[in-house]
C-alpha cells in the first residue's frame, strides 16, 4: 500500500518544485490525465485493502486508463466535440466509489482493532 502513497508524494514534489509550464491547449488532456492516475491509485488502494491486489493488473490499468482518456479527448478535439468530459465523468464517479469503498473497509478495521483492544485491556 505504501508502494502508490509513496509514487503520489513524489510526483507532488516534483510538480511543485519543478517550472513546467502546461499550454492551455493541453488543459483538458491534463485533467483527464490527472484523473486516470488517480483513479487508478485509488483503486490500488483499494485492491490492496481487498488483498486482491496485483501489480501487473494496476501498472496496465494506470496506462490504459490514461491512453483511453488522451484518446478519448484526441477524438473529440478532432470531432469538435467535448468526449473528454465522458472520461471525466467516469473517472470521476469511480474515484468517488473507490474512496467509499476504502473508507468503509478502514472503518470496519478500525472498529476490529477498537474490539480487539477493549477485550484485551479487560482481561
Amino acid at each position: 500500500m505504501w508502494l502508490p502513497l509513496l509514487g503520489l508524494i513524489i510526483g507532488i514534489t516534483l510538480g511543485l518544485l519543478s517550472d513546467i509550464q502546461i499550454p492551455q491547449v493541453y488543459g483538458n488532456y491534463l485533467s483527464i490525465a490527472v484523473l486516470a492516475a488517480l483513479d487508478t491509485l485509488f483503486g490500488g488502494i483499494r485492491a490492496h485493502l481487498q488483498q486482491v491486489y496485483d501489480d501487473k493488473v494496476f501498472v496496465s490499468g494506470f496506462f490504459f486508463n490514461i491512453a483511453l482518456a488522451a484518446g478519448l479527448a484526441f477524438l473529440g478535439v478532432h470531432l469538435g466535440v467535448d468526449l473528454y468530459l465522458a472520461a471525466v465523468f467516469a473517472f470521476g464517479v469511480r474515484l468517488f466509489q473507490n474512496i467509499a469503498v476504502i473508507r468503509r473497509i478502514l472503518l470496519v478495521k478500525w472498529e476490529e482493532r477498537s474490539k480487539v483492544s477493549n477485550v484485551k485491556g479487560s482481561e
